[in-house]
């Protein structure tokens, strides 16, 4: 598709040997991790999780953008719990004008920040029918253009709705990036720019959606759970353990399951 095109030649590159010292690009990490061990990485992660999905609920391009403006700061089951009260009285930027910004907001006053999302709720409607026949564009500066909406709420629109292959940074791919070492960056931009780089063709459509579910529950923020990893074996982080914790190794033998061991691979 054109979009997806037009993003992926977007990606950055070296600067001119003879450019300015304020000018001149920051060079790349030396990458800890082989192209092998990278493809394996998400070979692994495609075979846990064959064909993944947002958890975000939505029926068409324009809920979808609604839900992950609204995600903002907030947990997809708040959200999930909001938008099926919105949903079902307003599914098209039309019905959410006729609702109006009163309405919108006690739909989702569950929701963190619910007064500022519910206003963009209906200006980006109101752009929508007057800019855009009320269809979603597939552009990113057309969506990014759009009132509260940013570059990352952009990729996953663009991404989901779409198909284009493009990564929507969150909280828990900026984790995983630094935390594994696969994709180390200081801003999500860095980081969406490095993996861009780095995933292999083949997974890049489905990239982001892999990681955000194994950094949601399994490379957890507090404790990850490296010892019931499927990568554990490829992970050159810092801090793995593949120790299995106390309350794991009786819950699993209690159900007769064998746990993985510290010398063990959890993808064996």
């Amino acid at each position: 598709m054109a979009h997806a095109k037009n993003f992926i030649s977007a990606r950055p590159h070296a600067a001119p040997a003879k450019a300015s010292k304020a000018s001149r690009k920051i060079p790349r990490k030396r990458r800890v991790y082989t192209r092998a061990e990278i493809t394996g990485i998400f070979e692994r992660l495609a075979a846990r999780e064959p064909d993944p999905k947002t958890e975000l609920h939505y029926s068409s391009p324009f809920t979808l953008l609604v839900a992950v403006v609204l995600s903002a700061q907030a947990t997809d089951i708040g959200v999930n719990k909001a938008t099926r009260v919105l949903f079902r009285i307003a599914d098209t930027p039309e019905k959410m004008l006729e609702l109006g910004e009163a309405g919108v907001i006690d739909c989702i006053k569950t929701i963190g920040l619910f007064r500022n999302k519910a206003k963009n709720v209906i200006a980006l409607s109101q752009k929508l029918l007057a800019e855009h026949g009320g269809c979603v564009p597939q552009d990113r500066a057309a969506l990014e253009a759009l009132p509260g909406v940013g570059r990352k709420t952009a990729n996953v629109v663009l991404n989901t709705a779409f198909g284009a292959p493009t990564i929507a940074v969150d909280t828990h791919i900026f984790r995983l990036a630094n935390r594994l070492r696969l994709a180390p960056g200081k801003t999500p931009l860095e980081v969406e720019q490095e993996l861009l780089r780095i995933v292999p063709e083949p997974y890049l459509r489905n990239a982001h959606h892999w990681l955000i579910l194994h950094g949601r529950y399994v490379c957890k923020a507090r404790r990850p759970e490296c010892w019931r990893c499927s990568i554990a074996d490829l992970c050159k982080s810092l801090d793995k353990d593949t120790t299995p914790p106390r309350a794991a190794i009786a819950k699993t033998a209690s159900n007769g399951i064998r746990v993985a061991g510290p010398t063990e691979s959890s993808a064996d």
